[in-house]
């Protein structure tokens, strides 16, 4: 059997519609209700008693375990922890110290030393993840394909300070930086505003705009990694960029995108979306493209380098 730890966003729901066939044991931790319908049925768990859980997951045969879903770090309370989890406290603690990755590699390993295989969400609906390419019917410019590369090198800078999966490039400025709220509440916080005047470029000049923005954009990495702000500029007709942590534990953390996004996207005036292949999950993608082109965004599964 199957248990699935669902948390807040669609990416549940879109799993048990694909599971449908499936006998599926739904999870949620107590305090932290999952977006699914209220007569889905679900146990409540806490993390204070893991251990017990998990035996309970045993006895009844659950084999695997799939957690999908934002979930935000609940707050131990000692005195609720059960006897039999105790003994798990300082190796969690001790997890907690690394950040949310590490945390999450020791959580996998627990339910695994207790003979429970960890599935990712893409494994169990590979269909979430699109194929590369450009679906949508507007496509990126040279201008967002050199912020697609600068975009990539800021999130790896992210991902290795465990701060964020995504950001918003314009120009080779880095305009924003996903942060524990999430790539929603990133794009909510823009606004649309115009950009300032792009450079003239003659027929002459060939590729000295997309040259000399690349070049722009080394040094924009550069300032972000040494603290330098760039918030507080226009993000009109730029694009968002996500993609998974450098070595980051996938079956459990894997980017998503969705309707949502595109509606943000759209909102904060951007070109585009630009998400890793093989990296970023997108929840309802026969919705998401139209949702794209009606707002004229361009949704680009780019490779990873390309």
């Amino acid at each position: 059997m199957l248990a699935l730890i669902a948390g807040m966003g669609g990416l549940p729901g879109a799993l048990l519609a694909r599971l449908g066939g499936q006998a599926v044991l739904v999870c949620e931790i107590e305090g932290f209700p999952a977006d699914l319908p209220e007569e889905v049925p679900r146990l409540r768990f806490r993390v204070e008693r893991l251990a017990a859980f998990l035996t309970h997951l045993k006895a009844k045969g659950v084999t695997r375990v799939c957690m999908a879903g934002a979930i935000r770090r609940p707050r131990l309370r000692f005195s609720a922890i059960g006897l039999s989890t105790w003994p798990m406290v300082p190796r969690v603690l001790r997890a907690i110290r690394m950040g949310d990755d590490g945390l999450l590699r020791e959580v996998v390993a627990i339910f695994e030393e207790r003979g429970i295989a960890v599935v990712g969400a893409a494994e169990l609906a590979p269909d979430l993840l699109p194929a590369a390419g450009v679906p949508t019917r507007a496509g990126p410019a040279d201008v967002h394909r050199a912020d697609a590369r600068a975009g990539e090198a800021v999130v790896a800078a992210m991902g290795e300070s465990d701060s964020g999966q995504a950001c918003v490039m314009a120009r080779g400025r880095v305009v924003a930086r996903e942060g524990r709220a999430g790539t929603d509440a990133m794009l909510r916080a823009l606004g649309p505003r115009p950009l300032p005047p792009r450079p003239r470029v003659t027929e002459a000049d060939g590729l000295a705009w997309p040259l000399a923005l690349a070049g722009g954009m080394v040094a924009e990495a550069a300032d972000w990694l040494s603290g330098v702000p760039a918030d507080g500029l226009p993000a009109a007709g730029g694009l968002l960029f996500k993609a998974p942590k450098p070595g980051q534990e996938r079956r459990v953390d894997l980017p998503v995108i969705g309707p949502g996004t595109v509606a943000g996207a759209r909102q904060a005036g951007l070109a585009g979306i630009v998400i890793e292949a093989g990296g970023v999950m997108v929840l309802d993608l026969a919705g998401v493209v139209p949702a794209c082109d009606e707002a004229g965004l361009f949704l680009w599964v780019r490779p990873h380098g390309g």
